[in-house]
């Protein structure tokens, strides 16, 4: 199949109304962990696009491995964006699925083409993303993410991080 976009998903994301909280029910639930924990402040992300406007985009993000599956839980702190699109605020719910892409401008053309608007689109350290409307789909919203040497090689930090975890330190 020519399809631009690389079809292996390696993330489940879901909106939370309290990241702290969240993760640890998927810790001591679970046992998923440990959780690394970023704060994306206004004016962290560059190009910010919301539904086609220029925008701002700022989130609490937390990050984990479970197997072969990378877990993100993300606490929105921006009103206007693709998190708040699908999941009200106070609410939790499952948002998105993640995929590499090679070619972002391609992606953006093929997955547009198909009627998916990008709700959000943006750029962070030369990585751009975009979450795709996809919902009449799956139900949910599929981010696509530039694979590049560094965000890959971040990715298997934190998945070994999770390989061998005593349990101690849950939230890093």
């Amino acid at each position: 199949m020519n399809k631009p976009t690389d079809r292996t998903i390696f993330q489940n994301a879901w909106v939370v109304p309290d990241i702290e909280s969240a993760c640890m029910k998927w810790v001591n639930e679970l046992g998923v962990g440990p959780f690394h924990l970023t704060d994306y402040t206004p004016g962290t992300f560059e190009k910010i696009t919301y539904r086609g406007e220029p925008s701002d985009l700022s989130m609490k993000v937390a990050v984990a491995q479970a197997g072969n599956v990378q877990i993100e839980l993300i606490e929105p702190t921006t009103d206007k964006c693709a998190y708040r699109d699908s999941v009200p605020e106070g609410q939790l719910g499952f948002h998105h699925m993640c995929v590499w892409t090679l070619d972002f401008e391609a992606d953006l053309r093929y997955m547009e083409s198909l009627g998916y608007a990008a709700a959000n689109t943006g750029k962070v350290r030369h990585i751009d993303f975009a979450y795709f409307d996809t919902r009449p789909l799956m139900g949910c919203m599929l981010e696509v993410v530039t694979k590049n040497e560094g965000t890959v090689a971040r990715f298997e930090e934190i998945a070994e991080t999770a390989r061998n975890w005593d349990g101690k330190d849950p939230i890093r």
